[in-house]
């Protein structure tokens, strides 16, 4: 046993390369979808439609370069980089300063005109791109770092900053950003905020209501809030940026923000394990949090079917020789790598001696953590690359983690379904749960939608366990919040957006 155990410790193989990572707008070439407003019959609100002496007068504040006009650029904001849903926007705007942001809520509001804030549109519940014709508020242009305190580790940005551009900012001096998403090239840190970005390595860091310190944003008419605070300490009465952060830009539009960024581990080892059953990985969890304690940062599971997908539509290769039922990617994060690589070692060591985990690889070369690590980034891109993808993001308690998967697919037995997955953070009990089919398929929508909500309510699990709530997913709040919470979410929305301009139809219906 000690020497399988010792064939784990070097990175299995010879070297492997994974081909290019492809941006996630352009992840599917499918067809583009139906309207949004006519799949899933929505009633247009009261609102105005947005004329000449509209075009005029952000052209005026904004200058014509600013303001996207051209219907063909402007299909690129309408749909979302899922292909799932689908707006009929005719106006973009691109501010360059929170001064613009308020003046064109400012009008807006006083002109009934409803508004879509959209960051890096790599959303996956439609919360980013309009439903009808609202005016698309795009962030991309206020991308400014406004400073880093290395002594504190706090990072104060605009909020069109894409997320990986600050992580690559923050390593110069020795820092790294609190979250990592599968889409942090091209996922801006206002979107994260407003949507609670978790990620992979929340299970260490801990989510964004955690890290963000401060935060300043601009009201639908037009109010600049300046609470962007740098302190970690500052108990002086409502902590009004919570009330932005998850918000999806129902309440306000986040328009800089200051993070607590960790300190860049010196070490970090990713081990890559098969296992036949989920009883075995709740095991090595178990024994990972007790072996691993305070150098865990990840804990994903990734299914069998996942696993074969990639590497047939990506042309991956698995770091293991065999596909098993499930893979675990576990990774650690230090400052000593002898003292970590020897913690490492005693964890696989009990898991291969209880007969836990069948097969596994462990590194801690970079370039071969990268490896590991965009298998398991690039399984969204791999599921979308054919056909449509119903996409769920659901969290239960650990011991049900994965009993939706098989639950669907005998429920979906006799449809026309390409495949069904489960993969996601076993450390925060998220799971993303997948259907592909060839095309849209109401049927499947029909059987899916409100079952897998319906089933994640019996289990006292969550709807949205990180991805927000927006367009797909608001009539079905009522799943796992309780209609008081409901009716005082609608207070708060009433009170900071009577007339409703902002991100109508997403959140709350």
């Amino acid at each position: 046993m000690m020497r399988a155990i010792r064939r784990m410790i070097p990175f299995g193989g010879p070297e492997r390369f994974f081909l290019p990572h492809n941006n996630l707008r352009s992840a599917s070439t499918r067809i583009e979808p139906e309207l949004t407003a006519v799949r899933y019959k929505v009633k247009r609100g009261p609102f105005a439609t947005i004329n000449d002496a509209h075009t005029s007068f952000f052209s005026e504040l904004l200058g014509p370069d600013r303001v996207i006009t051209e219907p063909d650029e402007c299909d690129s904001y309408n749909i979302d980089w899922l292909r799932m849903v689908k707006g009929s926007s005719r106006v973009v705007l691109k501010p360059k300063s929170s001064e613009e942001v308020s003046a064109i809520l400012r009008y807006c509001d006083e002109a009934k005109l409803a508004v879509c804030p959209q960051s890096g549109n790599t959303g996956l519940v439609g919360g980013s791109v309009p439903v009808f014709d609202e005016v698309v508020l795009s962030m991309r242009l206020m991308n400014n770092i406004i400073s880093v305190d290395e002594f504190a580790g706090v990072l104060v940005c605009e909020s069109g900053c894409v997320l990986q551009t600050l992580d690559e900012h923050l390593s110069r001096v020795g820092l790294m950003m609190p979250i990592d998403l599968g889409a942090k090239g091209s996922c801006l840190i206002g979107g994260n905020v407003s949507t609670n970005a978790g990620g992979l390595r929340l299970l260490r860091y801990g989510n964004l209501h955690g890290n963000v310190l401060g935060l300043e944003a601009v009201l639908a008419n037009g109010k600049i809030i300046d609470c962007l605070n740098t302190l970690k300490k500052d108990n002086t009465g409502y902590h009004l940026k919570h009330l932005f952060i998850g918000s999806e830009g129902t309440l306000g539009i986040v328009t800089k923000v200051a993070i607590q960024c960790p300190t860049l581990p010196k070490a970090i080892n990713v081990a890559f394990l098969g296992l036949e059953n989920f009883e075995n990985v709740l095991k090595t969890f178990q024994l990972a949090k007790s072996e691993l304690g305070e150098i865990l940062s990840s804990f994903e599971l990734i299914d069998r079917t996942s696993v074969e997908t990639s590497l047939a539509t990506l042309g991956l290769k698995s770091p293991l020789t065999n596909t098993h039922e499930f893979h675990l990617l576990i990774e650690t994060s230090g400052s000593k790598l002898s003292h970590d690589e020897e913690k490492v070692s005693n964890f696989l060591e009990k898991v291969m001696e209880q007969g836990i985990v069948e097969d596994g690889t462990v590194t801690s070369d970079p370039s071969k953590v990268k490896t590991i690590w965009d298998l398991r980034e690039r399984l969204a891109e791999s599921q979308t690359k054919e056909g449509y993808l119903f996409k769920y993001d659901i969290s239960f308690p650990l011991e049900h983690f994965y009993t939706i998967v098989p639950v669907l697919r005998d429920r979906l037995k006799d449809c026309n379904v390409r495949f069904i997955t489960g993969f996601g953070h076993l450390g925060d009990g998220n799971v993303h749960v997948q259907v592909n089919t060839s095309n849209y398929d109401e049927t499947v929508n029909s059987m899916l939608e409100p079952f897998i909500f319906e089933f994640t309510s019996k289990f006292k699990g969550s709807i949205s366990a990180e991805h927000g709530i927006g367009f797909k997913k608001s009539k079905y709040l009522h799943y796992s919040k309780d209609e008081s919470a409901i009716e005082l979410m609608r207070l708060m929305k009433r009170t900071m957006d009577p007339n409703g301009i902002l991100n109508p139809y997403k959140v709350i219906c």
